[in-house]
């Protein structure tokens, strides 16, 4: 590295899981990228050890095909009470939009794995052992001092900076923004071993006000557990190997057991008070904490990814007005807050403080249990928040039909919510519908190829970066198109799973419904969507708009036309 200034497109400051997928996900845009790292190697112990669905097609879209790195499925989820049995159970077994709903998995691989693909990537520079020492906002630009560990210094200029540094991050210190939240007044050990013979398959959580303890298998035949340490008890205490045999010893003998690493924790639950300032973003840690008791502390930072690597991505390349990427903040904190009220409620469950309190909640979950839609809330995951957005980049739909206008028909689109994911074929070849949808803006005609209904708006969309697909059901041969373009639904998950013939859907790279209607009315949805963005109106990288605000009448500047 010479000591000259540089230029980059975006600048991403660390390199751990998230800053990983960021820099392959810009980097299957051909983006140019720099990531960087204060350290040098990549934590050699796990740290995070879950993810969803969600966060797995996330990684799919990032370029890690099933497989890359191994995982366990998990079928479900256990709450255990001294006092009283089962508390609740969490059916997390089976497939969601193409992935299982609930894995545990082994974080050195995985990041070994993202790194290794990012390199792949030739718009993506990676540098190890460099830190960021300030930053500041030009006009048009960010400066960044950046020091390598030798001492020597040198600037980088990048049209935007993404901070994924962790929770201490530099990036948002700089920044100056509020981290607003709270920390626990408990410590916890973690112990993460291995051992040939486990046969567990489950998480368990088990609510003791003695001594909580959450257990889980990871891979490899590694074993995690948790557990909660009471007032005076010091970490050195905790963390000695005569402790730790004693805490394992209810499980197996320690004898049997490889300890791996053992650390003790505080948990937090914070959220800062804006993901954006100017042409600075943050993102995963660096922009919110969530306790890990509904494991969601990793997915919440790839879903900052996917939301954020498509609209830098559009700005730069002129496709879109740099209002758009004010919808990052607008449409991510809101449900990394949600998440995080939801770990700080089943943190309740898991840690009563008193062998009273553990009864009370003991009956009053057992009670649940006998509710059938309160037991169906809980054990299907009902009660886990939906990545939907309630303003946002989508066109907003009206809440009351006109009078005189037919009935619509009815569908399950929810513009500002995700499209599911399902098996397509086309001739002989089968991927997942998201591989077929491709990483651009895409109208979907819903068994009629929407591409002919365009008529003058069919250019205005492909330079966009938009392209049409035509989903069909099994067997169609009405209305099928003869082009590339058309992909067969082998399960029927989109017709009529979520759609009638007829309907047609505009969908975001990062796989967000931001349009629907009538596919005889493509024109207009191409239309509105392509004034939402700004589309014709954006410069590549313009910075005249960066102080506008996208809020959300602005977001829906293109309301939907009356039919």
């Amino acid at each position: 590295m010479d000591g000259s200034d540089r230029e980059t497109e975006v600048l991403v400051v660390g390199f751990g899981p998230v800053g990983a997928t960021i820099a392959n996900l810009l980097g299957r845009y051909g983006v140019r990228t720099l990531a960087i790292d204060a350290a040098t190697e990549i934590f050699p112990q796990p740290r995070a050890i879950a993810l969803d669905n969600e966060a797995l097609r996330i990684l799919q879209a990032a370029g890690l095909p099933e497989g890359s790195f191994e995982t366990i499925a998990i079928p479900e989820v256990r709450y255990r009470s001294p006092y009283v049995g089962q508390l609740a159970r969490l059916e997390t077994g089976g497939c969601l939009d193409g992935h299982p709903k609930l894995v545990t998995f082994y974080q050195p691989e995985l990041e070994s794995e993202l790194r290794s693909r990012a390199r792949e990537h030739p718009s993506v520079t990676v540098e190890l052992g460099v830190e960021l020492v300030e930053l500041a906002e030009e006009k048009g630009r960010v400066r960044a001092r950046l020091r390598e560990l030798d001492g020597k210094e040198h600037a980088v200029h990048a049209k935007y900076l993404v901070g994924a540094d962790g929770a201490k991050s530099r990036v948002r210190k700089a920044l100056g923004v509020g981290f607003d939240g709270r920390s626990y007044a408990e410590d916890w050990l973690i112990v993460d071993a291995k051992r040939e013979s486990s046969s567990l398959d489950h998480i368990e959580f088990l609510c003791d006000p003695r001594r909580p303890a959450p257990h889980m298998p990871a891979p490899g035949g590694r074993e995690r557990w948790e557990f909660m340490l009471h007032p005076g008890e010091s970490a050195e205490e905790m963390e000695h190997p005569d402790k730790v045999r004693e805490l394992l010893s209810p499980w197996g003998s320690p004898d049997d057991m490889d300890i791996e690493r053992t650390a003790v924790y505080r948990f937090h639950a914070r959220t800062v008070e804006r993901f954006q300032k100017g042409r600075v973003f943050l993102a995963g840690d660096a922009a919110h904490i969530t306790p890990p008791f509904a494991g969601q502390g990793l997915v919440a930072g790839l879903r900052d990814a996917m939301n954020l690597c498509w609209k830098l991505t559009w700005v730069l390349r002129g496709r879109a007005a740099p209002r758009i990427l004010e919808t990052y903040d607008q449409e991510r904190r809101p449900h990394a807050k949600a998440m995080i009220a939801l770990a700080r409620w089943l943190g309740r469950i898991i840690m009563p403080t008193s062998r009273a309190q553990a009864l009370a909640t003991g009956v009053l979950m057992r009670g649940l249990r006998l509710i059938p839609p309160a037991r169906s809330y809980l054990e299907e995951l009902k009660i886990k928040p939906q990545n939907e957005f309630d303003r946002g980049l989508f066109v907003e739909r009206r809440r009351r039909g006109l009078r005189g206008r037919p009935t619509q028909p009815k569908t399950q689109l929810t513009r500002g919510a995700m499209f599911p994911q399902a098996w397509c074929q086309r001739g002989s070849d089968g991927c997942w519908s998201d591989d077929a949808l491709g990483d651009g803006l895409t109208l979907i005609g819903f068994g009629i190829d929407p591409e002919p209904y365009l008529g003058s708006s069919a250019a205005a969309f492909s330079a966009a970066g938009g392209a049409c697909i035509q989903l069909c059901h099994r067997g169609q041969r009405i209305h099928r198109s003869d082009g590339d373009n058309v992909w067969e639904d082998i399960s029927g998950a989109f017709i009529p799973g979520i759609a009638p013939i007829g309907w047609a859907a505009v969908v975001r790279p990062d796989r967000t419904i931001l349009h629907d209607g009538p596919v005889t009315e493509a024109a207009r949805l191409v239309g509105e969507t392509l004034a939402l963005l700004g589309a014709g109106y954006a410069q590549p990288d313009s910075s005249k708009e960066m102080g506008a605000r996208a809020t959300a009448s602005r977001a829906s500047a293109a309301p939907e036309a009356q039919r």
